[in-house]
């Protein structure tokens, strides 16, 4: 039967002895870690940037996606899912193709007080944008400058943000761009050692039945690896979290509760846990009674239905044969 399971580190202080009565002290500098992936990084004060960027096949391969620190991969409407990607430790030169926004994606960037970029907006999205509720960049507003089209590609997968453009536009409207996100919890290398768990070499996500979104993850010994278009993308955390869907209008428009909290799988260093999710400050992470967190890298969080629940949503392969859990 298939199994579907779901430092900042402190400086050293030099004291050497010199004829003074006042001891002279002097500190390494302390090492700068990236509040999002909680690896070194050369920018970790520099604000989030979160984009809504299309899964849509004929978007694929997109731009950038293996830059992101954390890419949550959420549904919109039809059974297609969308990726928001999140930026800190490293901005890239462009991403996309960018999308528009829906009022789920807005929450999720409040909770890394992100600059959000998206192209285009719901109706309920765009109610929270305007209100002034966060910064934000639209392509309905700066289509052909912050935003630039490939035209190589068909409308409306080809809209691609340039961060240069992005960083000259939020200066003009005065969006402080110099201050990181609070800092996620991350295992310390002793305890990532002593991770156990359900054996997970493959994993495999639906979040519809709509085949084209399926999310299918090997893990290569040190990190699991996924191919989307052809270009593969690294993930150290795989955050596969069951969340209450409701249809809200005849387009298909979906409300999605980011805030309640459920159960969830936890996947990393090729192992699997039964865990739960909770909004933390507008961020979903994991937690148990015992303690749980992410390994320090990048994160891929997966948002499905709680009606197809994690059983119906994720398979796993326990090893290259194909063996099932």
């Amino acid at each position: 039967m298939k199994k579907k399971w779901m430092a900042i580190a402190a400086a050293a202080v030099l004291i050497s002895g010199c004829s003074s009565s006042e001891p002279a002290h002097t500190s390494e500098p302390k090492r700068k870690i990236s509040p999002l992936t909680g690896i070194e990084s050369t920018a970790v004060n520099q604000r989030a940037a979160a984009v809504v960027i299309s899964n849509h096949p004929a978007a694929r391969p997109q731009t950038a996606l293996d830059k992101a620190d954390i890419v949550y991969e959420v549904l919109a409407e039809g059974g297609i899912t969308r990726f928001l990607a999140i930026y800190q430790s490293e901005y890239p030169e462009i991403a996309g193709p960018v999308r528009s926004a829906r009022d789920y994606f807005v929450e999720l960037a409040e909770g890394y007080d992100a600059l959000f970029l998206a192209h285009g907006y719901s109706p309920e999205a765009r109610e929270l944008l305007l209100s002034g509720e966060i910064n934000h960049l639209n392509g309905i507003q700066y289509d052909g400058t912050v935003f630039k089209r490939d035209t190589l590609r068909k409308a409306p997968h080809n809209s691609y943000v340039d961060f240069n453009k992005v960083l000259d536009a939020a200066e003009q409207k005065n969006y402080q761009m110099d201050t990181a996100p609070p800092r996620l919890s991350f295992l310390s290398n002793k305890k990532k050692k002593l991770l156990n768990g359900d054996p997970a070499w493959k994993v495999v996500i639906h979040p519809s039945k709509n085949n084209d979104f399926d999310a299918i993850y090997e893990y290569d010994k040190e990190q699991y690896v996924r191919s989307v278009g052809g270009e593969d993308i690294q993930a150290d955390n795989i955050f596969i979290v069951e969340a209450d869907h409701r249809v809200v209008d005849a387009k298909g428009r979906l409300d999605i509760d980011l805030t309640s909290g459920g159960d969830a799988f936890l996947i990393q260093k090729g192992v699997l846990n039964l865990v739960k999710w909770r909004s933390q400050n507008g961020r979903i992470v994991p937690y148990t009674e015992n303690g749980a967190a992410f390994v320090p890298g990048t994160t891929w969080i997966h948002i499905v239905p709680v009606t197809r629940g994690l059983n119906k949503s994720v398979d796993v392969e326990i090893d290259r044969e194909g063996n099932e859990s």
